[in-house]
């Protein structure tokens, strides 16, 4: 057993306009990071194209006809101040989806102990029928309904620790009782959602909003008294992550103090949930980080210990 890196140079045709934090090179990056002799046991895969009624799981018809009639045949398109697509952007996002799907596929076939997608598009802020955030399609939210109907699992549990609420995989997965959706994240900041009294149709969503300035010791206290033992008590059959490293202290959008040690913690945590109640599996999809020196830095913490949990 070892640890599956899924991803696929498509994801790199998704061109943001000139100075915009989600740009080609935070994969870049985040590759290069994954390319050295620490990381030559990872089981490496290319990610498919989603089909689209993969998609259908999470977004209506009527979103997706409308997100691909706006790609451009050439330059960029804005679908709001901070969401742009270009001609390779709908390639990228559902290359993004196949990526989390093979993962998945994979964890719960025994091929591999868990998995890391590094991808772009990031997907946790795309609601039902809106495109935000950087993000097209509700990637780990669709990720999530796949394993309950696919796999017939009856208990999924998705923690985003990105420093900004996962939204989209709140809205989503706000009336899905099989599944637990638990965020980490500064507040108030943007997308302005997910406050405490936020705990979805069913009880099953867990929001933990964090004041600015927030470091790791704080981090690790909230995370042991409140996201731990909820997850604990939910015994997930498969834990999902919405991994976005864009609370560490040099990310240039937020104000949150982390460092890649907390991620290694967090990540260890988590791993701790999976092995007493899924059999160690566990997907992680790459989300935020727009620090290129702390994107790599915190992604090659969290897969290190990946690779220790699933050797």
């Amino acid at each position: 057993m070892t640890t599956a890196l899924i991803t696929h140079p498509d994801c790199l045709g998704h061109v943001t306009p000139p100075g915009h934090p989600e740009r080609v090179a935070r994969l870049e990056a985040v590759n290069e990071a994954l390319t050295t002799e620490r990381f030559s046991a990872l089981v490496r895969e290319t990610a498919p194209l989603a089909d689209e009624a993969e998609i259908l799981r999470a977004h209506p018809q009527g979103y997706i006809d409308k997100l691909r009639a706006a790609i451009p045949k050439a330059g960029s398109v804005s679908l709001d101040p901070d969401t742009h697509v270009s001609p390779g952007s709908m390639r990228a996002a559902l290359r993004v989806v196949g990526a989390h799907l093979r993962a998945i596929d994979m964890v719960m076939a025994g091929e591999v102990a868990n998995a890391f997608a590094a991808v772009r598009p990031p997907g946790h802020h795309a609601e039902k029928t809106r495109a935000m955030g950087f993000c097209l399609f509700s990637t780990v939210a669709i990720g999530t309904k796949y394993a309950l109907d696919r796999h017939g699992l009856s208990r999924v549990a998705v923690v985003d620790f990105d420093v900004h609420h996962g939204n989209g995989t709140q809205d989503v997965l706000w009336d899905e009782p099989n599944a637990l959706f638990i965020s980490t994240h500064q507040a108030p900041f943007y997308p302005f959602t997910g406050a405490a009294d936020e705990t979805g149709a069913h009880d099953n969503v867990l929001n933990l909003p964090l004041p600015a300035q927030t470091d790791g010791a704080r981090f690790r206290a909230e995370v042991e008294h409140h996201v731990l033992p909820r997850l604990a008590d939910f015994a997930p059959e498969l834990l999902l992550v919405s991994a976005g490293f864009d609370a560490h202290t040099a990310d240039p959008l937020a104000q949150l103090h982390l460092r890649e040690a907390d991620f290694t913690w967090i990540t260890e945590r988590l791993c701790d949930i999976a092995e007493t109640h899924c059999g160690g599996r566990l997907v992680s999809t790459l989300e935020g980080g727009y620090d290129l020196d702390a994107l790599a830095a915190s992604v090659a913490a969290h897969v290190g210990v990946l690779m220790e949990r699933g050797a």
